[in-house]
């Protein structure tokens, strides 16, 4: 019998027939991880990337306009993120599949798109106009503490003590990020705080965000990733901007077919959205709840290193503390995490109510 390092050579009738070796299981779920923390990386940059490219249209107005508006950048980048969709998973819009669907489904598919994949967005897009980076990064730390207790409440979830004490640390430092901001223009005064108009709309995103996950979890939990995924994008879109225009006026997206905004939405749609995506999506397919959360939680850390690379930001004062106290949450949280021995914390990654609970936890995504 002869051998080598990568194939197994048997005789047979004086025939050498080769076989090759299976490749090792730890192959697989160190390449899942790989495209998962890429994934992370592009996606936890896309805030200060996004302010970036607005900062760079400011500089070259089409007239009295921006032609890299932040929501140019929001309607391009979800056609773009449609378009990759749709040949992902375009095989899952079949009759057969669709007429599974009950009314119900559709009616919650419709209120998670509403809400998801043109309501949080638009709401974290607004605030990144009027705050910075690092304050929309650490209040959308506010989705997964309210997402865990109205899970708790409405849905009869399980947790244990390490993950409710995270949930309440991330809970306080998110409070502490907005009521100790400093003076700005763009604050407001609410219950004896003055308050920061940018901080509370991504606080208003991540409400809008946590709604969306509790209606998946109660009423998609059996629907096909790929038939909510491309339902909730394409019609977030569209109500989104129809919104725009009845906010902004008809001649909002007048830029839209810019080349100037075209140039560098390849940049984006095919750096942050196509890549970014496409390793998310081979990522979850390989890899465990478990795990992706536990990549997905660096996020906010690496956002904000992001925000000082890209943009100069450095953190505040408020956001030193607030932020300390997240990431002692956020590791409390894990440590729940991992404790648990729940089917969904130690299964495959790739179903509808997975990714809703890790995205969940990842934040502002860039669409």
């Amino acid at each position: 019998m002869m051998a080598t390092y990568n194939e197994q050579c048997f005789h047979c009738s004086g025939v050498i027939v080769t076989r090759p070796k299976r490749p090792h299981r730890l192959i697989y779920r160190v390449s899942g991880q790989t495209y998962l923390w890429l994934a992370m990386l592009i996606f936890a940059a896309s805030g200060a990337v996004t302010r970036k490219l607005t900062e760079i249209g400011a500089e070259h107005f089409i007239g009295e306009r921006n032609p890299i508006s932040l929501c140019n950048v929001l309607f391009v980048g979800n056609l773009c993120a449609l378009i990759l969709l749709i040949l992902i998973y375009g095989r899952q819009w079949n009759k057969a599949t669709l007429k599974q669907l009950s009314r119900k489904d559709w009616v919650s598919l419709t209120a998670v798109a509403i809400l998801s994949g043109a309501l949080a967005p638009g709401l974290i897009f607004q605030a990144l106009a009027l705050t910075g980076v690092n304050n929309v990064i650490l209040v959308g730390r506010l989705e997964p503490p309210l997402t865990l207790a109205l899970s708790v409440w409405l849905l009869r979830e399980r947790v244990n003590i390490w993950e409710f004490i995270g949930a309440i640390a991330a809970f306080v430092g998110v409070i502490i990020t907005i009521i100790l901001q400093p003076p700005a223009d763009t604050m407001m005064n609410m219950g004896g705080f003055r308050l920061g108009i940018g901080e509370l709309l991504a606080a208003l995103g991540s409400i809008a965000g946590t709604a969306s996950t509790i209606i998946g979890k109660k009423y998609l939990s059996q629907i096909p990733l790929g038939i909510y995924s491309i339902f909730r994008t394409a019609l977030g879109t569209v109500i989104f901007f129809f919104i725009a225009l009845i906010l902004y006026g008809s001649d909002h997206f007048t830029d839209v077919l810019s080349p100037f905004l075209w140039q560098w939405m390849f940049l984006y749609g095919g750096l942050i959205v196509v890549v970014g995506q496409s390793f998310w999506i081979k990522g979850l397919k390989t890899s465990t709840v478990s795990t992706a959360s536990l990549v997905s939680s660096f996020s906010p850390i690496i956002g904000i290193l992001a925000a000082y690379l890209i943009l100069g930001e450095t953190p505040t004062l408020p956001q030193y503390i607030g932020g300390s106290v997240i990431l002692v949450g956020i590791f409390l949280s894990q440590l729940g995490i991992w404790r648990k021995a729940s089917s969904i914390a130690s299964g495959k990654a790739s179903s509808t109510p997975a990714q809703q609970q890790v995205e969940t936890g990842m934040g502002f995504k860039g669409i």
